[in-house]
């Protein structure tokens, strides 16, 4: 009986003391357990994601539009909303037809004007007869839009630019057009983006999934590796691409971009994890107690890696021009499921794929970097001479580059053939350029007077109002409502004009504000002047003060980041040197070749190169500060450099390989351009973190080995410290005054007794 009572007591303390271990275990052990423990059941739940995500993505609407993301209070943007709820807001277009005679021509514009979703087609038959004879006709009067057997038409449409109805409009056209036909407008522009970046996009992906696969075969240590890596990564962008649905409508950029910057920039996560697991391999552990110690080494390093991309891109979602927080928020959103798929999924991978991968392990192809080390180490003065001449020009070359805003420099631009067939149609008429004024409907007399005025402009191709549509003296209702619809309402009246220019030129500009000037000056209020060029210019001046705001956070938060990883104050500004210079050699590359970039892809590149590559300074600075406990500067230089290259040049390969196969695959000029800016961005990258980072860590290593958090925690432990020794003296010092003060007392009190007594 005693003895039975001693064993439960004995098992109930062993109990006890098994809680209190579990207790003391680390919180990351207890998630790694967890994860193991439960891995089949997460299995189920990211398989039931996938399959969410798998039909969700089907219906995530793809925005091609520029201006739909400019701020409510632009004044394009309450003109195009004024107008869509007042007449509509049509697709425009305009065709030129080759080796055609004017009769020839006259036949086609009927044709053209029949398709089901053109509202009208305006050619020079408005102004002239056709049938009269050539003999009988002016040249100069239609050489706006018949010259040298080539014949020129405007075309609006019914429904609007991006609407399905105007897309088969424009095939039925080409249809009947045939070769002889050249296209372009924004609704020809809107289309062909559309079908040019769905095709390419696959072409992209696909490339960019077998470049990566070959840098991952070479850069890791079994065949079957690489395969596991874009498993996981595979499933972490199908939930981000699914989980879209949540927001509705992403830009195109957005949704054709995010997939191989997902996959590029996360990679390393998964690299951590299982490089982890074959140390605590090595070690001799079974399977799922490696798998234990592998999360709980890696999880701290694949958080902070993450957090800086995440801070990075965040800062795009305070842009004013809101592509910025659509791009922001859903790479931001790929980079924290790449987190949780590598954390939670990928354990459960790994295991799986243990059999395969010991069975398929091969040597390492990459050196020690040993030679290369050294050789760092050595030209580390040079590297800061050639840094210090270098960044000042780049910084003042990146901010003289010339840039364009708008939607034509997206869809229209060059190697498209919208750009070639707006080059034919200029070539031979020169530019047409629509604008539409808005006004209140007051007073015809101020409209025909304002109409007059505008089409003596010598810039102003054609005006059409209503008060110069209908003869003098001849009242509104005279005319059918399908035509006076179109130009009046109860509250505004609306006028076209076409000028010669560019949508987007500085001349443009220039034509729009004196238009809007003189609009403005019949109708002081509620008038506005809209159209791709007034739009154009209300997107230049937003997403360029967006430019330093979004820079100024992007840094602000990775500095914080950092320096909360490190606990000091100089580590942020040593790690994010190279990275700074980086950026301001891309941006000022394309000034000194005399290229012109879309600005969006420069203002999003910042954020992205900055969140992106500034992990590899990260890495090698904390391989450095490792280091240097046990060794000399050199030798912890040296040892840095060695343990931090194969990560480095695994993941740097990776991005660079993802946007050159960007650049050179996609024939759309934000996309391309973007892809180059982050694949030339990422090379320079690596190139100052391995070059330049080692010669900085060395020269400013007093600083480093000094954590000035601990020297500031030290400061304060003395001042308390002597606070509390000066304290303690004073009560001490108080408390013998007191004393000596009571013993006078009593000695006097002593002495008054002892004279009352005598």
């Amino acid at each position: 009986m005693g003895q039975k009572l001693l064993s439960k007591l004995k098992g109930r303390k062993d109990r006890v003391n098994e809680q209190e271990g579990v207790r003391k275990e680390k919180i990351s052990c207890r998630l790694a357990r967890f994860i193991i423990h439960k891995k089949g059941w997460i299995e189920g739940v990211f398989a039931a994601g996938c399959l969410f995500s798998l039909f969700a993505m089907l219906f995530v609407n793809v925005n091609y539009d520029l201006t739909e993301y400019l701020p409510e209070t632009a004044q394009s943007c309450i003109g195009l909303d004024l107008m869509e709820k007042e007449f509509g807001y049509p697709g425009t277009a305009r065709v030129m037809l080759k080796d055609v005679t004017l009769y020839e021509a006259k036949q086609y514009k009927d044709k053209l004007e029949a398709v089901d979703g053109v509202d009208q087609v305006l050619w020079c038959d408005n102004i002239v007869n056709i049938y009269s004879g050539e003999d009988f006709i002016n040249e100069k009067d239609i050489e706006d839009y018949y010259k040298d057997g080539c014949a020129v038409m405007d075309v609006t449409f019914e429904e609007g630019d991006t609407s399905q109805k105007t897309s088969q409009a424009i095939d039925e056209m080409k249809a009947i057009t045939g070769d002889k036909g050249s296209y372009v407008g924004m609704a020809v522009q809107n289309k062909s983006l559309t079908e040019n970046v769905e095709s390419e996009m696959h072409l992209i992906l696909t490339v960019a999934v077998i470049m990566i696969f070959v840098v991952l075969c070479i850069t890791t240590n079994a065949w079957s590796e690489p395969v596991l890596f874009l498993l996981v990564m595979g499933v972490a962008i199908l939930l981000n691409r699914g989980t879209n649905i949540f927001i509705g409508t992403v830009s195109f950029l957005t949704n054709n971009v995010a997939m191989v910057l997902q996959l590029a920039t996360s990679m390393d996560y998964s690299i951590f994890l299982l490089d982890a697991y074959s140390r605590e391999k090595q070690k001799g552990l079974p399977d799922e107690e490696a798998m234990v110690g592998a999360i709980d080494a890696a999880i701290n390093s694949i958080f902070a890696s993450s957090l800086t991309t995440v801070v990075g891109f965040m800062a795009l979602v305070f842009m004013n021009f809101t592509i910025g927080f659509d791009m922001g928020l859903v790479l931001a959103k790929g980079i924290v499921f790449s987190l949780i798929t590598v954390v939670f999924f990928m354990p459960a991978m790994i295991l799986k794929f243990e059999k395969w991968n010991t069975k398929t392990r091969h040597r390492p192809f990459l050196p020690s970097f040993r030679k290369f080390s050294q050789w760092v180490y050595r030209m580390r003065y040079a590297s800061l001479i050639i840094l210090a001449l270098l960044a000042p020009p780049a910084y003042v070359a990146q901010g003289m580059n010339d840039f364009l805003f708008g939607n034509s420099a997206v869809g229209a631009s060059e190697g498209t053939q919208v750009y070639e067939d707006d080059e034919a149609i200029a070539e031979k008429f020169g530019r047409s350029n629509m604008l539409l004024a808005l006004y209140p409907n007051t007073s015809p007399v101020a409209e025909k007077a304002m109409s007059e005025e505008i089409d003596g402009l010598p810039y102003v191709k054609s005006v059409t109002s209503l008060s110069d549509t209908l003869p003098q003296g001849i009242p509104e209702d005279f005319l059918p409502y399908s035509v006076t619809s179109q130009l009046h309402t109860e509250e505004y009246c609306r006028m076209l004009i076409y000028i010669r220019t560019k949508t987007e030129s500085d001349q443009a500009f220039r034509c729009a504000d004196e238009l809007e000037g003189i609009v403005r000056k019949y109708y002081p209020d509620q008038s506005f002047l809209v159209g791709e060029t007034p739009s154009t210019q209300d997107i230049k001046t937003t997403i360029t003060a967006d430019n330093a705001r979004v820079n100024m956070l992007s840094l602000a938060g990775v500095f914080l980041v950092v320096m909360f990883s490190f606990r000091s104050l100089i580590i942020p500004v040593i790690v994010m040197i190279p990275i700074e210079v980086a950026i301001f050699l891309n941006m000022a590359i394309p000034y000194l070749m005399g290229e012109t970039m879309v600005f969006m892809g420069y203002i999003i590149v910042s954020s992205i190169q900055l969140g992106a590559t500034v992990d590899y300074s990260i890495l090698l600075t904390n391989n450095y500060v490792s280091s240097r406990r046990s060794l000399s500067r050199k030798e912890a230089c040296v040892r840095a450099l060695m343990l931090s290259c194969p990560s480095i040049f695994t993941s740097g390969a990776i991005i660079i390989l993802a946007g050159y196969i960007i650049h050179f695959i996609s024939s759309t000029a934000a996309i391309g351009d973007l892809g180059h800016l982050i694949g030339r961005g990422a090379l320079l990258s690596v190139l100052l973190v391995l070059t330049v980072l080692p010669a900085l860590l060395v020269l400013f290593d007093r600083m480093i080995t000094s954590n000035e958090w601990e020297r500031l925690q030290r400061h304060v432990k003395r001042r308390r410290e002597r606070r509390r020794v000066l304290t303690r003296t004073a009560r001490e010092t108080i408390a013998r005054k007191m004393s000596g003060t009571k013993t006078a007392k009593e000695h006097k009190e002593s002495a008054e007794v002892s004279s009352d007594e005598i």
